[in-house]
């Protein structure tokens, strides 16, 4: 005789069954095949969550007929398939089907959410089937029921499926960060997902001999008392470089104490030389080689002076090992690319990230101050104007930065167009905060306004630019101006004279005094140029030099159609000698041809006495020119046959 539970699963699957049919004729899908498939399941799983012990192979060899069954016991809770199904199928129906299941109204609460939040319409839908649908048909809980466990469950799924198939799951990983983000803002989830960030000191030093990498982990949690976050993170990779050199040089190596200039240190410092970074693949540039030996001189110095028992006996480092860094200019962005860069920014479509590259060059701030800057950053302050308050930044100091009315617009459009939402984590402090630049959400990252401003300076034609050489652009524009040093320092944020004066250098008022007087007295050497009476003809260019040869001249001479050109050579080279020759647009013909012998003739003596003088550079533009001459003298001696 069956048992009563027998008879229980079989009236649930009769009602499952009966409101199946009832489903098909609302959405006017009926059909005799999808009437047999739900039998023919409900049949052999009267229970449906049954199915979901099946192997997964089997679950996925359901056919066209079946598939839309499945679909329907998912969203209305009689089956709850396990996740390694669920990424595996495309629940194509689900857009029509789940007004009237259960979860319809949490997707819908769930999608409203993010277009509030800016996502595209494409975005939304995307995201919301591919990762809230099928954690609402996973869990069987209500939108407000999720937990960051739950998406964290998901996200171990679908490493498995990758170690399983080696499916990557990005598109996967990028919705559920998306639903992370609208489940916060939708005050469900506690905080928002965290985007990036250091990993765990064991994890990043794993492959250092243990006693070396548990002092560098010991050393790192110390300095995190009293460094940024950031900061910790990039000491953290710079030994982790020069513990895994260690390890490899001397296995043997079993403890810092044991550590030898002439074994160790010297040999690290030589393989420096020619270390390639692990993110661009290319050789690190001088400064990387030198933060590296300074974090690890300064690791070494500490534990010395902290008095560890794992400390090296001797010092090991000296500032010479340090190797000396160029001093180069600021690099600014000259005043007609900066006009072009503009208009590319103002006429950009992605507003957000331009309009925070636009503040920045307006107020001359660095990358990391235009990203923390708050909401309520815009100042009014009677009688003195509006200014913008800059966060703590790079040196840990704040400062109030004057607006005129342009700028303020700007900032009054950037509060328009950004992302609203919960107040954010702040990364210094961990307090909510209100960012100023919030895009889906989130902040805006550094990648964005990077990849925004290459975007610009391409279509602006202006070659590769950085974030930072808009600040560049803004201190020189305010020396230019005649802006006091102490003034400079202050709009700056800088905390010595020395940096602000960088910028004073590249025009430095004494230097254009002491050239432009240098070049008056190279000039006065020449001898004077002739004068002639008017309607009489021009001297031959021999006698500008009274009397003597003109290619002994002290000058940079050119010869040209109409006369003559001499520069000292401290101005160096004309750029526009001879331009007209070497223009493809450049013709001639038969009438010409005394004039181009004496001009061949006489550029052939300038670069015989640019040679003679050592001015190679000189010597090798009148080369060029004779090749030019020789080319049209042949053209026109060969038309004329």
């Amino acid at each position: 005789m069956p048992h009563a539970h027998v008879f229980a699963a079989r009236s649930d699957a009769d009602d499952i069954y009966h409101t199946y049919l009832a489903e098909l004729a609302r959405t006017g899908r009926g059909s005799s095949p999808y009437y047999s498939s739900a039998r023919t399941f409900l049949q052999r799983w009267p229970n449906p969550q049954d199915w979901a012990d099946e192997p997964l192979e089997l679950r996925c060899s359901a056919n066209s007929s079946t598939r839309p069954f499945i679909t329907f016991l998912m969203l209305h809770g009689w089956l709850r398939p396990s996740y390694d199904y669920l990424l595996e199928r495309k629940i194509s129906s689900l857009w029509r089907e789940i007004d009237a299941s259960p979860i319809g109204g949490d997707l819908a609460r769930y999608l409203t959410a993010a277009r509030e939040l800016g996502f595209s319409q494409r975005v939304r839908t995307a995201t919301g089937s591919q990762a809230p649908a099928r954690l609402l048909i996973q869990t069987g809980r209500r939108l407000h029921q999720l937990t960051t466990g739950d998406l964290n469950e998901f996200a171990d799924a679908c490493r498995d499926r990758q170690d399983r198939t080696g499916k990557g799951w990005h598109h996967y990983k990028a919705a559920l960060a998306n639903t992370h983000l609208v489940l916060f803002h939708l005050g469900i989830l506690p905080e928002p997902p965290r985007r990036g960030g250091p990993r765990d000191f064991a994890v990043r030093l794993d492959g250092i001999t243990p006693a070396i990498a548990e002092a560098m982990i010991d050393y790192l949690n110390a300095k995190r008392g009293t460094c940024t976050r950031h900061t910790v993170s990039s000491m953290a990779t710079r030994l982790t470089g020069f513990g895994r050199f260690l390890t490899d040089l001397d296995p043997t190596l079993a403890r810092l104490s044991q550590l030898d200039r002439r074994r160790h240190i010297e040999p690290w410092l030589t393989s420096l030389v020619d270390a390639v970074s692990t993110k661009t693949g290319e050789p690190i540039g001088i400064a990387d080689h030198a933060r590296r030996v300074v974090a690890v001189n300064t690791f070494l110095t500490e534990i010395t002076e902290w008095g560890w028992n794992d400390a090296p006996k001797r010092k090991l480092l000296f500032r010479n090992d340090i190797p000396r860094l160029p001093r180069p200019l600021p690099r600014y962005i000259p005043l007609d690319a900066d006009r072009r860069l503009t208009d590319a920014l103002q006429a950009s479509d992605h507003e957000l990230a331009a309009s925070a590259l636009l503040l920045a060059r307006a107020c001359g701030l660095r990358i990391g101050e235009l990203l923390d800057l708050e909401i309520d950053c815009l100042h009014e302050i009677p009688g003195e104007g509006a200014w913008l308050k800059v966060p703590l930044g790079k040196l840990d100091t704040e400062r109030m930065v004057p607006l005129d009315d342009e700028t303020i617009e700007l900032i009054d459009r950037i509060i328009e167009i950004r992302s609203p939402g919960r107040p954010l984590p702040h990364p210094r402090t961990g307090k909510p905060a209100q960012f100023l630049f919030t895009r889906h959400g989130g902040r805006l990252s550094q990648q964005a306004v990077r990849n925004e401003l290459d975007r610009a300076a391409t279509v602006a034609r202006i070659g590769h630019v950085t974030p930072h050489q808009l600040r560049h652009t803004y201190a020189t524009a305010l020396v230019n101006a005649g802006v006091s040093l102490q003034s400079l320092m202050a709009l700056l944020g800088h905390v010595s004279a020395q940096m602000s004066l960088r910028y004073g250098k590249l025009f430095d008022t004494t230097v254009r005094t002491e050239y432009e007087r240098a070049l008056t007295l190279a000039k006065d050497h020449l001898a004077a140029l002739p004068t002639t009476p008017a309607g009489t003809k021009a001297l031959p260019l021999a006698d500008i030099t009274g009397g003597k040869d003109w290619t002994d001249s002290p000058a940079l001479k050119s010869r040209l159609a109409g006369g003559f050109c001499l520069r000292a050579p401290a101005q160096g080279a004309c750029p526009y000698a001879n331009i007209c020759e070497h223009c493809p647009n450049f013709r001639t013909d038969p009438t010409y041809l005394p004039i181009l012998a004496a001009q061949r003739t006489d550029a052939q003596k300038l670069a015989d006495d640019a040679q003679r003088r050592g001015w190679i550079t000189e010597a090798d533009r009148h080369h060029k020119l004779i090749a030019r001459l020789d080319a049209a003298i042949t053209d026109i001696q060969k038309s004329a046959v």
